[in-house]
């Protein structure tokens, strides 16, 4: 199994470009983490998930993304945007989807972590829109692949398989938009709005 992630990481890309340094303290859906230090976090995973296609197990996969705003300097609005084509170039390299690799220091199937950036971007994409106030639309394959994906931890007895990755599960009406759910899915409430700036 493969997904194309061009379309994501240029969705994310997009939005990255359109935000400017007065807004990297806006909230977002991401509890006490500012928009600067989500950005931060997308870097972070662009380096980790590319490494993760060529099955790097150097520093850019042998340790979480970071989340701090302090760490952006100032290339973020260029080079965010080239990492996350780097990435999306990465898994469609022959054999990135085959074998095991590893992200964040835990080795997994190829297979999976393929998976686990796609989600990534699309979550935190919707994030960075919402923080950013931008709109948000996602492509049908990628939305599809991650709301399987999700629902694999949305299940009675999920709770601890959760913990680091989602939080408590929003109720979402069943014939709400399928991004809407998915976000649900992910302990986001869709209806969510920043209100203040964090430090």
């Amino acid at each position: 199994m493969s997904i194309d992630l061009e379309p994501a990481a240029r969705r994310m890309a997009d939005l990255v470009g359109d935000i400017d340094d007065d807004q990297l303290r806006a909230s977002t859906p991401c509890a006490g983490t500012s928009l600067g230090a989500l950005l931060d976090h997308v870097s972070g995973l662009s380096r980790a998930f590319t490494g993760a296609a060529r099955k790097d197990t150097g520093e850019a996969t042998s340790s979480p993304p970071s989340a701090d705003a302090a760490n952006l300097g100032d290339d973020w609005q260029t080079r965010i945007p080239h990492q996350l084509g780097e990435l999306a170039g990465a898994w469609r390299n022959e054999g990135a989807w085959d074998g095991m690799t590893k992200a964040g220091d835990l080795e997994m199937p190829a297979e999976v972590a393929g998976i686990v950036a796609l989600d990534e971007l699309v979550v935190h994409g919707w994030d960075v829109a919402k923080a950013s106030g931008q709109s948000y639309e996602v492509d049908e394959e990628s939305l599809e692949a991650v709301h399987q994906f999700v629902l694999g931890f949305a299940g009675p007895g999920q709770e601890e398989e959760r913990l680091g990755l989602f939080g408590p599960v929003v109720p979402v009406p069943d014939d709400a938009p399928l991004l809407d759910r998915v976000i649900g899915l992910t302990g986001r409430d869709p209806s969510w709005t920043p209100d203040r700036l964090t430090d």
